[in-house]
């Protein structure tokens, strides 16, 4: 049995060089997704922008982000990670450049839409990093991969400004912008250079189908249909907020039409499940060795939802929270903020070592109940708690945040192997589903309210993980002979 712990300084193994060809491929797409936001005052000034198209632009740029994550997880599971991640590197920071020297609000509110692509770069490595590491280190890699990778929207926040400033000039923000879109462009040749599918001897095992997951009975073919739902409702939600009825920047014509899309959308995505489940539907039988029960993904999903979907909400609310409760200055309160964040680089790998370690369901659940009591805690700070207390209340509580998100991708490539990218893809498009309902949460209450409504989530989350099944044994797959292959997952 291999240990559960790596060694990541060891670079004369294969499998440690592709962890940290991955994560810093993962690191780069959220480098260039979120390039735009530490230089939205210059971008406003540039463009003269009101305070409304901001937000749109903010909107827009995380609105096709949920969409993306199905369909590369989808593309992956067909293609493979390495041209795939390749090509969304070389792809997206074609689109980071244009981006950075448009000359028109329209031409970057649509970029922006556009870029939102660039953000299902992670469900990509979850796949790749899942087949090079066994199931007793596959947590802690993945936790590494996530982590560190997660970390690119920090590291464009602290380093663009300078960057900006160094090039000089009233554009100086372009080429700051346009610089990370010509190192992922250039990251992308060298990942596809690097990079392999599989370690050496590996069969790279491809869903039969294409078009959406494949179950094994009626009832889970419903449940799935289910929980493809949400993802519509916060698309919709989104348009709402774009609407004459919120922020006005779509006419009301324009608003219903995209209403009808998503609906037509939905109908499209509904056939090509009932298509690639055909046998299900004919009642064919599905050999024993090939079952899966689909409420491993769904209880994934509404975790991820609560975990990574809350993080979003909080990053992006917290600053202004604590400038408003403790009357700090926005740089003061960004800075304490931060911290939430920056628990990404230990929290992550700890929540997959965690769970290598103790147990997938006993880590997962520890960890639910953990971030539960952090947002209450969170609920309860007024201005005369002590500033460093409530850093601190915050630190903690993003930790198991994180922790959990870890855990959650601890699972996923353990659910079953020729399916990992689009099981991936779902369970990250349900982090950004869960930023949206949050989010929209936070518009209508107040900051504790907002809080206790993410632990009373947590804890809905936490009884539906004990449910869940731990993986065990083994899970099959069929080589393209038609022999079976033995995946070992505990």
């Amino acid at each position: 049995m291999s240990s559960s712990t790596l060694n990541l300084l060891d670079l004369k193994q294969d499998k440690i060089r592709l962890l940290h060809l991955s994560w810093f491929a993962f690191f780069l797409t959220f480098v260039v997704w979120f390039s735009h936001a530490p230089m939205l005052a210059s971008i406003k000034e540039a463009f003269d922008l009101t305070g409304q198209q901001v937000k749109a632009l903010m909107i827009l740029n995380v609105a096709l982000t949920i969409p993306a994550r199905v369909v590369v997880g989808m593309l992956v599971d067909r293609y493979g990670p390495r041209i795939i991640y390749s090509a969304l590197l070389v792809s997206g920071g074609a689109m980071c450049i244009a981006f950075a020297f448009a000359d028109s609000y329209e031409t970057i509110a649509l970029l922006r839409f556009l870029m939102g692509f660039i953000g299902a770069g992670f469900v990509i490595g979850i796949r790749l990093v899942g087949e090079w590491f066994p199931a007793r280190q596959v947590g802690l890699a993945e936790g590494v991969y996530g982590g560190w990778g997660n970390f690119g929207s920090a590291a464009a926040a602290m380093t663009l400004p300078t960057l900006a400033l160094m090039f000089g000039g009233d554009d100086g923000w372009r080429y700051a912008i346009a610089s990370t879109g010509v190192m992922a462009m250039i990251y992308g040749v060298f990942f596809y250079s690097r990079a392999r599918n599989t370690p050496k001897g590996s069969t790279y095992f491809k869903p039969k189908k294409s078009g959406g997951l494949v179950v094994t009975s009626k009832r889970d073919l419903v449940f799935y249909i289910a929980m493809c739902i949400p993802m519509y409702l916060a698309l919709a939600v989104l348009t709402w907020k774009l609407s004459p009825s919120n922020l006005g920047m779509l006419n009301g014509v324009a608003a219903m039409a995209l209403y009808g899309v998503l609906v037509v959308l939905f109908i499209v995505q509904v056939s090509q499940i009932l298509r690639v489940n055909h046998d299900v539907l004919n009642n064919v039988e599905i050999p024993a060795m090939q079952k899966y029960p689909f409420k491993q993904v769904a209880i994934l999903n509404v975790a991820y939802l609560v975990t990574f979907g809350s993080e979003l909400a909080v990053v992006s609310m917290l600053p202004l929270f604590f400038m408003e409760t403790f009357e700090l200055t926005a740089v003061k309160a960004g800075m304490l903020a931060s911290g939430f964040a920056f628990m990404n680089l230990v929290a992550r790998p700890s929540g997959g070592y965690l769970s290598d370690r103790f147990g997938r369901r006993r880590s997962l659940s520890i960890l639910i109940c953990g971030l539960a009591v952090g947002y209450m805690l969170l609920s309860q700070i007024t201005s005369t708690w002590p500033l460093l207390l409530a850093v601190l209340a915050t630190m903690c509580c993003s930790f198991f945040v994180q922790a959990g998100e870890g855990a959650v991708f601890a699972i996923v490539p353990l659910v079953k192997r020729s399916m990992t990218g689009q099981i991936a893809g779902m369970t990250g498009a349900y982090g950004n589903v869960g930023a949206v309902i949050f989010l929209t949460v936070l518009s209508f209450v107040d900051a504790s309210s907002f809080f206790m409504v993410i632990a009373a989530c947590a804890a809905f989350v936490f009884v539906a993980v004990q449910f869940m099944e731990e993986p065990q044994g083994h899970i099959a797959e069929y080589n393209d002979d038609g022999s079976v292959a033995l995946i070992e997952v505990s």
